[in-house]
């Protein structure tokens, strides 16, 4: 039995309609009579989507008992039991309950698909594990449920589900998708207009580019050379002339035509005439098409319309971008352009666009060559004209008499025409052959191969060493034309990597991937080993399929003596490898400023914790006097002989005593946590508890009266250490409590949002500014002109520390009406039970 077929719907938030697309498409195939189960599906009480899993057979789930509660997962074994052709398995990236057979999800539908079933699932862009990161920045918040990119990408099909964010909001504050108290608060923070605008484009480009990827996959395994205008992608050829600037913006405004559209600039370093390019004017041009959104690129090529074209082809291009010539008109002798053969080249498939421009016909300096070697169309010509044009000539000068010595000139000529088109070889059997047709034809004694007079043997011999002098002159210009053009050609790649360096880039990974481009080659890796027994490790690569060992590869350039830059794809003369050598030296030298950044980056961190003792001791000395010194003045004075004290007098002096001493209790307990955060020892023991467990004991030390708590019982469950987030927790409360009005007091509310429980601590007191809401989390600062007395401003940034410790956030808003509100995001891991479940499952226990 075959490997079953994966169909994953994508959404770019919850609510958009993954779930329904996936039911109404299971009950098309049930109505077609395919055998379709449900595996597991989450319906989170949305009437429409319930509805939808009428008539559909469900598989019964697994029971799971865990730390008193009772949870079900699907049941795979039943799945497999039941060996229905398709089986749909809700929410793709979901975390397994401990106990289960699996600890993800997506490793259960492995197992489905491995034993030959079709699976329908859904996930959510955010799920990806690859963009935590760019979700994170957008959201703020950290997905902790995650799944490998690639096992989505491996996906037989995926069908985008969209929805526009008005349409998702108001889906929203209709209730279809939280439940009504849960919807201000979901409106107000993950379902902000911005928030959904950008997730809704990062689903739309992630499944862009694997329909790209299918694409050029199939292209490949089908052999197509022809373009396909799936994406409107336009190549600006640059020369690096000044009019490159005219064209990308040209370029930029055809892109903008189109969406999703994309600008490549391909600057081409020639090696057959090219006249010498300004580095200055092509890192202008690199930074302005990079600064409009478009990528440049850099290549060697011999033949530029070829080069050009093919880059074109590779890159799928449908557009190329050329500016009219800045050649002169006399210069046209030399051969049509470039933007002529491009036009003529192209195919049907290509559309080439030549813009005008202030440079035009003013003049490249050096005429364009055709050809840095002769190439094979004028190597021919010059065969044709070697061999076939004495023969015209001696037909010709057959019917007219002329005398020896125009016969002799007019060879001559032919084989100077030879020695011009196809070098020294066609000349040299131009001469040979052209001298035995004079001897034959034209010198005495006539039609024979023999030489009467020994003048016009003379005259036959300075004939063939002026053909071949020409003929050797010719060649020899040619060849250092070449040379010089290719030396032109490596100067400016030279120019362009010590640009590179100039410009700071350290990226190894961008620096190989332009040697692979350079060089056109299929991957680059850069590897390194310790010693000469060592094995090879790989220290960055560019391209599929790198190689591993440097015998591995088709070009092996060592650096040092346990260094090596191994290329893939084609071997390289040996003209190209002192270019090779240039970005093999640059390549070692940015692994080693990247690994020096490492460790100046260490070195900050060590320099950041010395910062931190320093304060740290700066706050035992000043910020613990005062209770110290307050402690020892009542001791002090209950235990003086000189004085006799009231009871009222020794119960306020033993107050201040025991208030001091929870003073010095918090303030020692926060340098203490702070100093465990920064030293990076905090190892949170994660397990699943509940908030109304949690949250109420970290009133204790703020006023009975001046905290209002609202945390529902029927919240999930939290994987947090239950202690961090009580000391979290009471430094939030008592921060808020500290700032507050006197008449005012504080809210604590918690409420759940898709997978995650945000615990909010709203005050109304002053707030802070937006540009200060980040710095009130940094160690050691007071906001406004609080006293010293009121603590070493270590709280929140402790109750920070805290969350992300736990792998949830803390950030401050503002709180409408005025006030700050600090919002404590951490991971919900279940449903809780109803309390009549809990109190049969606590009854059991106890008996």
């Amino acid at each position: 039995m075959g490997r079953g077929k994966l169909r994953i719907y994508l959404g770019a938030a919850p609510g958009v309609g993954k779930t329904y697309a996936m039911l109404s498409e299971a009950h098309r195939r049930v109505e077609r009579g395919t055998d379709c189960v449900v595996g597991f599906v989450e319906h989170h009480h949305r009437p429409r989507t319930e509805v939808m899993l009428h008539g559909l057979e469900q598989v019964p789930r697994k029971e799971l008992e865990y730390r008193g509660g009772v949870f079900t997962e699907m049941d795979v074994d039943a799945v497999l039991r039941r060996a229905p052709a398709v089986a749909l398995v809700d929410e793709l990236a979901h975390t397994n309950v401990p106990g289960s057979r699996n600890d993800k999800r997506w490793q259960d539908v492995e197992e489905l698909l491995a034993a030959g079933i079709d699976v329908v699932s859904t996930v959510n862009i955010q799920h990806l594990e690859s963009l935590g990161d760019v979700v994170e920045s957008i959201t703020g918040v950290r997905q902790r449920e995650t799944l490998p990119d690639e096992v989505v990408r491996r996906a037989d099909q995926i069908e985008l589900v969209d929805m526009s964010p008005p349409a998702l909001r108001r889906r929203m504050a209709h209730g279809n998708i939280y439940k009504p108290d849960k919807v201000d608060a979901a409106l107000s923070n993950y379902f902000r207009p911005g928030n959904l605008t950008a997730l809704r484009e990062l689903a739309l480009l992630w499944v862009a580019d694997r329909a790209d990827e299918y694409l050029t996959e199939y292209r490949s395994e089908h052999q197509v050379s022809r373009i396909w205008g799936s994406r409107e992608r336009i190549v600006v050829g640059l020369t690096g002339g000044p009019e490159g600037r005219t064209l990308i913006r040209r370029a930029a405004r055809l892109a903008e035509k189109g969406a999703g559209s994309e600008v490549l600039a391909v600057y081409i370093a020639r090696s057959d005439g090219l006249t010498s390019a300004s580095p200055k004017e092509l890192a202008v041009q690199r930074t302005l098409v990079e600064d409009l959104g478009g990528t440049f690129h850099h290549v060697i090529g011999d033949d530029i319309p070829a080069s050009l074209l093919d880059f074109a082809r590779g890159v799928n291009a449908t557009q190329i971008v050329l500016g009219s010539s800045r050649r002169k008109t006399w210069q046209y002798v030399f051969g049509p352009g470039v933007g002529t053969t491009v036009a003529r080249e192209s195919g049907p498939d290509l559309d080439v666009h030549i813009v005008t421009h202030e440079e035009v016909a003013k003049g490249r300096g050096l005429p364009v060559a055709r050809g840095a070697r002769l190439g094979r169309s004028r190597i021919i010509w010059g065969w044709a004209v070697g061999i076939g044009g004495p023969v015209v000539m001696a037909l010709l000068l057959n019917t007219i008499d002329l005398g020896l010595a125009n016969d002799m000139l007019l060879f001559l000529s032919v084989t100077v025409a030879a020695a011009l088109l196809g070098g020294l070889l066609p000349a040299l059997a131009s001469a040979a052959f052209g001298s035995l047709l004079l001897n034959y034809f034209y010198t005495p004694p006539l039609h024979r191969l023999t030489v009467a007079d020994p003048k016009n043997i003379v005259a036959i011999v300075i004939f063939v060493g002026v053909a071949v002098s020409v003929a050797s002159v010719v060649d020899l210009a040619a060849r250092r034309t070449h040379q010089a053009a290719r030396l032109r050609a490596e100067s400016e790649i030279l120019s362009f990597l010590a640009g590179s360096v100039l410009r700071g880039e350290t990226s190894l990974e961008a620096l190989l991937e332009r040697v692979r481009e350079t060089f056109g080659m299929e991957s680059v890796a850069l590897l390194e080993r310790a010693g000469d027994v060592d094995p090879w490790t790989c220290a960055g690569s560019a391209g599929p399929k790198p190689a591993t060992r440097p015998e591995d590869a088709d070009v092996d350039m060592p650096v040092g003596d346990h260094m090596a830059l191994a290329l893939s794809g084609r071997v390289l003369p040996a003209s190209d490898r002192r270019v090779l050598a240039a970005f093999a030296a640059q390549a070692v030298v940015v692994l080693d400023r990247q690994r020096l950044q490492h460790e100046a980056d260490q070195a900050k961190e060590l320099a950041e914790g010395n910062r931190i003792r320093t304060a740290l001791l700066a706050a035992v000395s000043h910020d613990l006097r005062t209770p110290l010194a307050g402690i020892k003045a009542a001791v002090s004075s209950l235990r003086s002989d000189d004085v006799a004290w009231s009871e009222e007098d020794r119960a306020e002096l033993l107050e201040g005593i025991e208030d001091g001493a929870d003073r010095l209790d918090h303030l020692v307990g926060n340098l203490l946590d702070m100093s465990r955060l920064q030293t990076g020892t905090v190892t949170p023991l994660i397990r699943e508890i509940d908030l109304d467990e949690v949250v109420p004991m970290a009133l204790g030390g703020v006023p009975e009266d001046s905290v209002d708590l609202d945390v529902p019982e029927s919240l999930p469950m939290v994987a947090v250490d239950a202690g961090l987030l009580e000391r979290a927790m009471a430094n939030l409360v008592e921060n808020a409590v500290k700032y507050s009005p006197v008449d005012e007091r504080v809210l604590v509310a918690a409420s759940a949002m898709a997978d995650r429980v945000e615990v909010r601590v709203v005050d109304r007191g002053p707030g802070v500014p937006d540009e200060a809401k980040d710095r009130i989390f940094a160690p050691f600062q007071r906001y406004g002109d609080a006293p010293r007395g009121t603590g070493v401003g270590l709280g929140l940034a402790v109750a920070r520390g805290f969350a992300e410790a736990m792998g949830g956030t803390l950030n401050a808003e503002d709180t409408p009406g005025g006030g700050l509100t600090m919002v404590l995001t951490v991971r919900a891991v279940a449903r809780r039970p109803d309390p009549a479940a809990r109190s049969a499952v606590a009854e059991r226990q106890a008996s």
